[in-house]
């Protein structure tokens, strides 16, 4: 089900979002895409920004793990094999909703869902891409850190699993976040995110309201 609530700039908390929605709010909405390595804190910063604005949080794992064990795409997870971009697109097509704000958690992963994205969503949103980018070095210490707080996924104790989702990302999402980085229909920032949570939470909100 999709829903949004629709919040005027007056009630937007902190005004984090005010300089960009009091421009667009007439004509688009406001696609906030997160990117960058397992861990880095897409999912933690998407619920941050959440606290300063009603968005619709795509959180395109847990959406797919949520699927119903008799359909389609669910089989398909469960035999080890990757979802095809065609049953991928539909799904996200489903969950959009072009009234609401919209953060994106999880997707794009590679160059064709980067541009299937801009082709099909620059024209009903204003799109700011946030790349979080620390060292693998940093990534894997977050991993093991979400680890001994008892979160993460299953196969996040996985050493060898760790290593293959950090190739694949800088094999296959990495061009898609260059793609994004130098496209004129989309806003783009990297965030060094590095730092502690609140340093880099005020570096993207910083990044959101001069992205112009």
């Amino acid at each position: 089900m999709r829903l949004c609530f629709i919040v005027s700039p007056s009630n937007l908390l902190g005004g984090v979002f005010y300089g960009i929605i009091k421009n667009v709010m007439k004509r688009k909405k406001v696609m906030i895409v997160m990117m960058g390595g397992q861990g880095v804190g897409k999912g933690t910063f998407s619920k941050m920004l959440m606290a300063h604005h009603d968005f619709l949080h795509v959180e395109v794992g847990a959406m797919l793990r949520a699927l119903p064990p008799e359909s389609d795409v669910a089989k398909i997870i469960a035999t080890g094999n990757l979802v095809s971009d065609d049953l991928l697109f539909g799904l996200m097509d489903d969950t959009i909703n072009i009234s609401c704000d919209v953060i994106l958690d999880g997707f794009p992963r590679k160059l064709s869902q980067a541009k299937w994205l801009v082709e099909n969503y620059s024209k009903k949103f204003n799109i700011f891409v946030l790349y979080l980018a620390v060292t693998p070095d940093v990534l894997v210490a977050r991993i093991n850190k979400r680890i001994r707080e008892g979160g993460g996924r299953r196969d996040d104790a996985n050493p060898d699993a760790i290593r293959r989702r950090l190739s694949l990302f800088y094999s296959e999402t990495m061009p898609a976040i260059e793609y994004l980085r130098n496209n004129d229909m989309v806003h783009f920032a990297e965030i060094d995110a590095t730092g502690d949570i609140d340093e880099n939470f005020s570096e993207i909100t910083n990044a959101l309201k001069n992205m112009k």
